[in-house]
């Protein structure tokens, strides 16, 4: 067996792979790798990042987005969302957005992969899991950069605080809210009091 059908029994369809875990299978994984992509059995998302498509009765699945920063990264620490989550808050906001934000102790700047566009932003601290508490105190913080009526998601955000936990939008804007956030934030719940 050649060194290429080799690298293949160690490939599965729906993993990302690094140009470093092809490399463990092959001496000359450079050539392996455009061989396989030529082939079709490997997409090249960017330099580096290779993925096997699954296949599914409607063609190829494209890669898992979790799976795909996972790899990306390098490891798990790491929060993905999209400004489109800020829709269910029931704050005003109903704008669809083409992006991703991934919060992360790593990387910072806008990538693509796999074809779609990733906002990474290195922040010290973010929650494992998304909260609406998060939510809400990310919306003050990113409002600037919606294609919202900042003057009217501000008053709606401001009745949602009264619906929401206290202390754990309190915990959050503390957490993780800009200076003025956690402002708005200590005048909307002392009002709430």
């Amino acid at each position: 067996m050649n060194r290429l059908e080799q690298l293949k029994r160690h490939l599965r369809p729906g993993r990302v792979y690094r140009r470093a875990d092809l490399a463990q299978w092959s001496k000359s994984v450079d050539r392996h790798a455009r061989e396989l992509v030529d082939q079709g059995m490997l997409q090249k998302l960017r330099n580096g990042l290779y993925y096997y498509p699954k296949a599914s009765a409607f063609g190829r699945v494209p890669p898992d987005e979790k799976e795909l920063v996972r790899t990306f990264l390098k490891e798990d620490d790491f929060l993905l969302t999209s400004p489109n989550a800020y829709n269910a808050l029931g704050v005003g906001t109903t704008q669809l957005y083409n992006s991703r934000v991934v919060y992360n102790h790593k990387r910072h700047g806008r990538f693509t992969l796999g074809g779609k566009p990733f906002e990474f932003r290195r922040k010290p601290r973010f929650p494992r899991q998304l909260t609406e508490e998060f939510l809400l105190v990310e919306l003050l913080n990113n409002l600037s950069e919606l294609a919202e009526d900042p003057t009217a998601v501000r008053e709606r955000a401001r009745a949602k605080a009264k619906e929401l936990n206290a202390d754990r939008l309190q915990r959050a804007a503390r957490d993780y809210g800009k200076v003025a956030t956690r402002k708005f934030f200590e005048r909307a719940l002392s009002r709430a009091a």
